[in-house]
Protein backbone atom coordinates (compact mmCIF):
# COMPACT_ATOMS: atom_id res chain seq x y z
CA UNK A 1 0.00 0.00 0.00
CA UNK A 2 2.94 2.49 1.10
CA UNK A 3 3.59 1.94 -3.30
CA UNK A 4 0.32 1.49 -4.17
CA UNK A 5 -1.25 4.95 -3.43
CA UNK A 6 1.63 7.01 -4.92
CA UNK A 7 1.21 5.22 -7.84
CA UNK A 8 -2.35 5.71 -8.61
CA UNK A 9 -2.07 9.64 -7.75
CA UNK A 10 0.69 9.90 -10.13
CA UNK A 11 -1.69 7.79 -12.56
CA UNK A 12 -4.53 10.15 -11.56
CA UNK A 13 -1.99 13.02 -12.56
CA UNK A 14 -1.69 11.85 -15.68
CA UNK A 15 -5.09 11.78 -16.34
CA UNK A 16 -5.62 15.59 -15.34
CA UNK A 17 -2.88 16.53 -17.66
CA UNK A 18 -4.25 15.01 -20.66
CA UNK A 19 -7.51 16.82 -19.76
CA UNK A 20 -5.81 19.97 -18.71
CA UNK A 21 -4.02 19.96 -21.81
CA UNK A 22 -7.03 19.63 -23.85
CA UNK A 23 -9.03 22.07 -21.86
CA UNK A 24 -6.01 24.50 -22.02
CA UNK A 25 -6.37 24.50 -25.78
CA UNK A 26 -9.64 25.31 -25.96
CA UNK A 27 -9.07 28.74 -24.14
CA UNK A 28 -6.17 29.06 -26.19
CA UNK A 29 -7.93 28.71 -29.34
CA UNK A 30 -10.69 31.83 -28.02
CA UNK A 31 -7.74 34.20 -26.46
CA UNK A 32 -4.44 33.54 -27.75
CA UNK A 33 -1.63 30.68 -26.68
CA UNK A 34 0.44 32.91 -23.74
CA UNK A 35 -2.76 34.53 -22.70
CA UNK A 36 -3.96 31.28 -22.16
CA UNK A 37 -0.78 30.28 -20.54
CA UNK A 38 -1.20 33.50 -18.07
CA UNK A 39 -4.84 32.81 -17.35
CA UNK A 40 -4.05 29.12 -16.31
CA UNK A 41 -1.85 30.06 -13.70
CA UNK A 42 -3.92 32.85 -12.68
CA UNK A 43 -6.67 30.05 -11.95
CA UNK A 44 -4.52 27.78 -10.27
CA UNK A 45 -3.27 30.63 -8.64
CA UNK A 46 -6.40 31.55 -6.96
CA UNK A 47 -7.07 27.60 -5.96
CA UNK A 48 -4.17 27.32 -4.26
CA UNK A 49 -4.85 30.63 -2.51
CA UNK A 50 -8.44 29.11 -1.65
CA UNK A 51 -6.49 26.31 -0.39
CA UNK A 52 -4.13 27.36 1.69
CA UNK A 53 -5.61 30.25 3.15
CA UNK A 54 -9.05 29.58 3.19
CA UNK A 55 -9.49 26.00 4.02
CA UNK A 56 -6.31 26.10 5.41
CA UNK A 57 -4.78 22.87 4.09
CA UNK A 58 -1.24 23.63 3.98
CA UNK A 59 1.41 22.66 6.21
CA UNK A 60 1.90 26.21 8.06
CA UNK A 61 5.85 26.40 6.25
CA UNK A 62 5.22 29.19 4.25
CA UNK A 63 7.79 31.33 6.83
CA UNK A 64 10.88 28.70 5.65
CA UNK A 65 10.99 29.69 2.02
CA UNK A 66 14.10 31.36 2.38
CA UNK A 67 15.38 28.20 2.96
CA UNK A 68 14.52 26.78 -0.24
CA UNK A 69 17.76 26.43 -2.39
CA UNK A 70 17.84 28.90 -5.53
CA UNK A 71 17.01 26.20 -8.06
CA UNK A 72 13.92 25.14 -6.09
CA UNK A 73 12.06 28.19 -7.55
CA UNK A 74 12.91 27.19 -10.91
CA UNK A 75 9.71 25.58 -11.05
CA UNK A 76 7.36 28.17 -11.22
CA UNK A 77 9.17 29.52 -14.43
CA UNK A 78 9.40 25.21 -15.93
CA UNK A 79 5.77 25.18 -15.05
CA UNK A 80 4.99 28.08 -17.71
CA UNK A 81 7.30 26.10 -20.48
CA UNK A 82 4.86 22.89 -19.47
CA UNK A 83 1.99 24.92 -20.52
CA UNK A 84 3.06 26.30 -22.78
CA UNK A 85 4.13 23.63 -24.63
CA UNK A 86 1.22 21.24 -23.98
CA UNK A 87 -0.64 23.79 -25.94
CA UNK A 88 0.80 24.32 -28.45
CA UNK A 89 1.28 21.04 -29.40
CA UNK A 90 -2.23 19.57 -28.88
CA UNK A 91 -3.48 21.36 -31.35
CA UNK A 92 -1.33 20.69 -33.87
CA UNK A 93 -0.69 16.76 -33.11
CA UNK A 94 -3.35 15.42 -30.99
CA UNK A 95 -4.05 15.14 -27.10
CA UNK A 96 -2.52 11.27 -27.40
CA UNK A 97 0.73 12.29 -29.74
CA UNK A 98 1.35 15.27 -27.80
CA UNK A 99 0.39 13.40 -24.35
CA UNK A 100 2.46 10.05 -25.38
CA UNK A 101 5.88 12.46 -26.61
CA UNK A 102 5.34 14.22 -22.86
CA UNK A 103 5.58 10.86 -20.90
CA UNK A 104 8.42 9.82 -22.64
CA UNK A 105 10.55 12.78 -22.38
CA UNK A 106 9.18 12.66 -18.88
CA UNK A 107 10.14 9.16 -17.95
CA UNK A 108 13.56 9.37 -19.86
CA UNK A 109 14.60 12.45 -18.13
CA UNK A 110 13.25 10.78 -14.57
CA UNK A 111 15.44 7.60 -14.97
CA UNK A 112 18.33 9.88 -15.47
CA UNK A 113 17.39 12.53 -12.58
CA UNK A 114 16.67 8.98 -10.23
CA UNK A 115 19.82 7.41 -11.59
CA UNK A 116 22.32 10.76 -10.70
CA UNK A 117 20.41 11.54 -7.56
CA UNK A 118 19.99 15.27 -8.36
CA UNK A 119 19.01 18.46 -6.38
CA UNK A 120 19.47 15.57 -2.83
CA UNK A 121 17.01 13.28 -3.90
CA UNK A 122 17.04 9.36 -3.33
CA UNK A 123 19.28 7.60 -5.31
CA UNK A 124 17.81 4.71 -7.52
CA UNK A 125 19.85 2.72 -9.55
CA UNK A 126 19.86 2.63 -13.32
CA UNK A 127 19.10 -1.30 -14.30
CA UNK A 128 19.01 -2.99 -17.50
CA UNK A 129 15.37 -3.21 -17.06
CA UNK A 130 14.23 0.33 -17.03
CA UNK A 131 16.49 1.17 -19.86
CA UNK A 132 15.15 -1.42 -21.69
CA UNK A 133 11.12 -0.06 -20.71
CA UNK A 134 12.50 3.48 -21.74
CA UNK A 135 13.39 1.93 -24.75
CA UNK A 136 10.06 -0.07 -25.46
CA UNK A 137 8.23 3.25 -24.56
CA UNK A 138 9.84 5.21 -26.97
CA UNK A 139 9.02 2.21 -29.65
CA UNK A 140 5.56 2.08 -28.50
CA UNK A 141 5.52 6.27 -28.89
CA UNK A 142 6.64 5.64 -32.39
CA UNK A 143 3.90 3.60 -33.12
CA UNK A 144 1.44 6.28 -32.09
CA UNK A 145 2.63 8.24 -34.66
CA UNK A 146 1.87 6.16 -37.25
CA UNK A 147 -1.18 7.33 -39.13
Amino acid sequence: MKFFLPLILAALSGIAMAIQGSLNSVMAKVIGLLEATFMVHVIGLAAVTVALFGLKLGEGNLGKLAQVPWYGYLGGIISVLIIYGVVASIPKIGVANATTAIIVGQVTTALLIDCAGLWGLERFPMTWTKVLGVVLLAAGAKLMLVK
